[in-house]
């Protein structure tokens, strides 16, 4: 859900700094037990596996499914000169049990075709199908199902050929080229379906719910992430050791989630993620625990909405999931005009969680307080403000691969 500044907001819900009350958050480096966390063998041990358990039984469900033992991949196709030769495209069909009608998805690969070696990779899920994120008259249209988007002309959750590339501003696939990353994406859609019918679509038929903190569709999108990550490890061309998670709105919080239970990502982004993903619960400004459990009660595990209009009864807070991701880097990246997604919270969950990298070694958040509009705030913690709405621009990309050339790059 986005919320316009004209738009009356919900009852409970405050977008007046003023009013934010009082709060405190929990210490990521304090155990359930009372004991301190002062060194990184402890927080290794202890108490991130206590934080990630938190965040499993409370918030996003635990992950009832590993890499399927039958789970295979076919390379539908590679073409040597994609993008007016800047790019070699591969179309790779992932098969999450094996069967060709089974739950399954299609990654979208594009990988620089000059590299000198194997490429680092933006890794993210799309909202509106593959073929949306390209102009590329040669992507065929998806067969699944969609979100219906008005303004592109999909109205019976079916693709239809003017929606291609509709969503391509979000997707500056040859600026990340044009700068030796390659860019890898799936539709989110392929993997668990946005509605809720009791999880018995898209991957939950492997392993469905079966208690209130059992996965849900957050879960699942962030398993196929790890899925797909499990292909472009095989892959020459791809470093899979620079695999940078990413997302945006829900899918920003999915990116977060994702990094946070699979270390084998180097680094996370999260873009506009909001309640539920980067900004602070507790803050009690824009989206609330309560808006997005009755608006998407299928994305977090039943037990979250034991919090619906109660987050100072929260025993954890989102700078943890943020801490959760330590040592590795993360960018949280916002927009101005995005209130719903408190971008304020979402800058302050970075500093809350920079106690943590910085026992683990890392320079954690470069400043304390909340950056001018335009300014990339550079450490282990990358923080940045983006004028406008809630969207992804050309000047988003441009954060995200200086983050990465300083952050992530050898």
């Amino acid at each position: 859900m986005i919320q316009s500044a004209a738009a009356a907001l919900p009852p409970g819900v405050n977008e007046d700094e003023s009013k934010v009350p009082p709060y405190t958050l929990p210490d990521p480096l304090i155990c359930q037990d009372g004991a301190a966390v002062k060194d990184a063998r402890v927080w290794r041990e202890k108490r991130r596996p206590e934080l990630l358990r938190t965040f499993e039984t409370e918030m996003y469900g635990k992950t009832l499914l590993g890499r399927p033992s039958q789970m295979r991949w076919v390379t539908l196709e590679e073409k040597k000169d994609a993008r007016g030769g800047r790019a070699t495209r591969l179309r790779i069909a992932v098969l999450f049990d094996g069967r060709e009608t089974g739950p399954r998805m299609e990654l979208l690969v594009y990988l620089p075709l000059e590299a000198k070696g194997p490429a680092p990779v933006f890794l993210g899920l799309n909202f509106e199908g593959n073929y949306a994120t390209t102009d590329e008259q040669d992507i065929p249209l998806p067969t699944h199902w969609l979100n219906n988007e008005a303004a592109a002309g999909v109205t019976n959750h079916l693709a239809v050929a003017a929606a291609r590339g509709h969503e391509s501003q979000r997707w500056q696939y040859d600026y990340a080229l044009a700068h030796g990353y390659g860019v890898v994406t799936a539709c989110y859609c392929e993997i668990d379906p946005d509605f809720h019918d009791g999880f018995t679509n898209g991957v939950h038929v492997l392993a469905r719910p079966q208690g209130p903190g059992d996965w849900a569709s957050i879960g699942a999108w962030a398993w196929g992430l790890s899925r797909a990550l499990d292909v472009l490890e095989t892959l020459p061309r791809v470093d899979a050791k620079r695999v940078i998670v990413m997302g945006h709105s829900r899918l920003g919080k999915t990116a977060l989630w994702a990094g946070a239970q699979d270390e084998r990502f180097a680094a996370t982004i999260s873009n506009d993620s909001g309640a539920g993903g980067a900004a602070l619960s507790k803050r009690i400004f824009g989206e609330r625990i309560e808006n997005l459990n009755k608006n998407f009660p299928h994305w977090f595990c039943a037990n979250y909405a034991r919090y619906n209009g109660k987050e100072d009864e929260c025993a954890f807070d989102q700078h943890e999931l943020i801490a959760l991701l330590a040592p590795r880097p993360v960018l949280i990246n916002s927009a101005t005009e995005d209130r719903w997604a408190d971008p304020r919270g979402e800058f302050l969950a970075g500093v809350a969680a920079a106690p943590v990298y910085r026992l683990l070694g890392t320079d954690g958040i470069a400043r304390q307080d909340w950056p001018p509009a335009g300014e990339l705030v550079s450490s282990r913690i990358s923080y940045f403000l983006r004028p406008g709405k809630h969207d992804v621009t050309l000047e988003d990309w441009k954060a995200y691969v200086a983050f990465a050339d300083r952050q992530v790059k050898p």
